[in-house]
């Protein structure tokens, strides 16, 4: 009985390990070559991979400070001045405590930056607004206008203080989650609660108030993460990640 020949077998990934075919083991110089830098012509930001950034530098850009881990080219680093972003903000820092320093990068070449391998996502600000965590801010142009803002609820000071970055305009901006990012739309009259630990971005459209849940505090007889939550109201979205990252930690006794 004749049967039919086998299906060709599937085309190799570009990044699948590589095999010499001489020798049946795995070679350097295909090993290279899969892992080589391609340049996809997305423009100013690419992504090389899930978890690194490129930036086709040609000018300036504001990174987080120790995310750079290559560079060709002529790019100098200059660490940000204690009030080059002007007064206002280093006294916002000294009294938030937010400890996000940046870096600006100036001249013209590949810049490749990285955050504890975690995954990147890229941003293009058409005249819009964005609040952002400050820990997951990786790179953005300096077109865009930002600010460091807080909670205006006092129950915000209690849980540690909630401060966030807030951009505005046109530009793009690199942003950084533990994983894949959920973004869940906010409607009027349906609110939004999330956890404060896992809330890494949400529109500028939106204010968020913080939200206790008094019966689970007095049921557990202590604070836990859950009892103090971020509501959010109105007409948007908010970024969630699936993993907690603690920036604010709720103050209570026993």
């Amino acid at each position: 009985m004749n049967y039919p020949p086998p299906p060709p077998p599937p085309p190799a990934s570009p990044h699948a390990p590589a095999i010499d075919a001489s020798t049946g083991r795995y070679s350097l110089a295909e090993f290279v070559r899969s892992r080589a830098q391609r340049d996809r012509g997305h423009g100013l930001f690419e992504l090389e991979s899930e978890r690194m950034l490129e930036v086709n530098l040609n000018g300036e850009m504001w990174t987080k400070t120790g995310s750079m881990v290559a560079y060709l080219g002529a790019i100098k680093f200059t660490r940000e001045g204690v009030l080059e972003h002007g007064l206002g903000k280093f006294l916002k820092r000294a009294v938030s405590g937010e400890g996000t320093q940046l870096t600006k990068a100036q001249g013209q070449g590949r810049l490749y930056l990285a955050d504890e391998a975690k995954k990147i996502s890229i941003l293009k600000l058409n005249n819009e607004a964005i609040f952002v965590n400050g820990n997951d801010v990786l790179a953005f142009e300096p077109s865009l206008r930002w600010d460091i803002t807080m909670m205006r609820s006092m129950a915000g000071m209690f849980a540690g203080g909630l401060f966030n970055v807030r951009f505005e305009g046109a530009g793009m901006l690199a942003i950084t989650t533990h994983y894949d990012p959920l973004a869940l739309e906010v409607k009027p009259g349906q609110p939004v609660f999330t956890d404060p630990n896992a809330t890494v971005a949400w529109s500028g459209t939106l204010q968020p108030q913080i939200h206790t849940d008094v019966s689970l505090k007095t049921f557990l007889g202590r604070g836990s993460g859950e009892s103090v939550q971020l509501r959010f109201d109105g007409s948007g979205f908010v970024l969630i990640q699936p993993k907690e990252e603690v920036y604010f930690q709720q103050q209570t006794g026993g």
